[in-house]
């Protein structure tokens, strides 16, 4: 129902012939990097192949929600005479690589033209070496405290977290920074299948004030700025392929990613009742659209508009003076009585819980359910 649902929001804004032919999603099964292939397919009719590591179902075990959301999209892409193939394995690896190079070249009808590096990861094993490095959510330079929500209890709890060493601060820019996105550009661009004047796009996100000692200011904005970093340097590398690279900043959003971030769920909350009030709020799959429509496959000829460091920035409404203004009045003086009064936290939570296939409207869960899941995607 979730894939459904996306598939319907991009199917109501009408096909588009400008746009991607043949698309590579690094991290195709949740989040951001689902709604871009489903962009892709049901917005512009591209073929998809989409890489991400899942949990298959077992005889007696549910598979992972991301596993389920693959196989609705393979078979609402099927239905609709898309080609769809997925890799189910670990992104990070030479054979995730060569497997999707070996696809691109034998079934896909050429090069591809679009790469979408969506991977949001707690840890990476390096592909040289087999090294396990595991990410981290902390400040630098000084401890924080603060609040947010706990979504068990739904109440307001004080968080304290510990600055960050050195080492977590290296190991987060291993996991989360632009290594492994150049890895894959350089992969496919040597076999022969990237296409000349392709386009290549990683999702990131800075946020508000109130979120930069977890978030900008914390170990993993030092990974995202790595990434914008990489980003530069590719540009540079394939100027003569007209390689366009761009880093898209994001709004706040509910996905497993951010639910992870200890402030998030305050802040989300806070952030998407004003939005609303403001009529500004926008789902996943919208910004997608609005991602693909208005920045990469404009309607004209010029460049996709961007700021002075070259990023394509789908957080402007997030970021309005007026819309940070009404965060930070609501942000001092919200308590556990006033929670649901001047957030949107109920909305939050239930996002959050239909993410896993729960709190959908006209499903009765005492019901049995077939758990098995089968579709054409290759288990590495």
């Amino acid at each position: 129902m979730n894939v459904r649902e996306q598939v319907t929001t991009i199917r109501s804004k009408s096909m588009r012939s400008k746009g991607p032919k043949r698309v590579l999603i690094i991290g195709a099964s949740t989040g951001y990097g689902l709604a871009a292939r489903i962009t892709s397919a049901f917005g512009y009719g591209s073929a998809t192949l989409g890489v991400f590591f899942e949990k298959k179902n077992r005889p007696s075990k549910t598979a992972s929600a991301g596993w389920y959301n693959s196989a609705a999209f393979d078979k609402l892409a099927k239905q609709a005479d898309l080609w769809s193939r997925s890799i189910n394995g670990d992104a990070f690896s030479h054979e995730a690589r060569a497997c999707a190079v070996d696809l691109i070249k034998q079934e896909m009808d050429g090069p591809i033209d679009l790469l979408v590096y969506s991977l949001a990861s707690p840890l990476r094993r390096l592909p040289d070496t087999g090294e396990v490095v595991h990410s981290s959510l902390k400040p630098i330079g000084m401890p924080y405290t603060g609040k947010t929500i706990d979504t068990d209890q739904d109440q307001l709890t004080d968080i304290v977290l510990e600055p960050a060493t050195q080492q977590e601060i290296r190991d987060t820019v291993t996991v989360m920074g632009g290594d492994d996105w150049a890895l894959w550009v350089h992969a496919l661009s040597q076999a022969d299948v990237l296409a000349q004047g392709a386009k290549t796009v990683a999702f990131s996100y800075i946020g508000s004030e109130m979120t930069w000692p977890i978030y900008w200011d914390g170990t993993i904005g030092h990974a995202k700025k790595h990434l914008e970093e990489t980003a530069a340097i590719l540009q540079n590398q394939f100027l003569k392929q007209n390689l366009s690279v761009h880093v898209a900043i994001m709004k706040a959003s509910v996905t497993q990613a951010s639910a992870s971030i200890p402030v998030m769920p305050l802040y989300g909350s806070l952030l998407f009742r004003v939005m609303k009030e403001k009529m500004l709020h926008e789902s996943i799959v919208e910004q997608q659209c609005r991602l693909f429509r208005d920045y990469l496959y404009r309607s004209d000829t010029l460049a996709p508009e961007t700021d002075d460091q070259g990023r394509l920035r789908l957080d402007d409404r997030e970021l309005r003076n007026d819309v940070q203004q009404s965060c930070k009045d609501r942000w001092p003086i919200v308590d556990d009585d006033n929670l649901l009064e001047i957030t949107d936290y109920m909305q939050y939570k239930r996002e959050f819980l239909q993410l896993f296939g729960f709190a959908r409207r006209g499903i009765d869960y005492c019901l049995d359910t077939n758990i098995h899941a089968q579709f054409d995607c290759i288990d590495l």
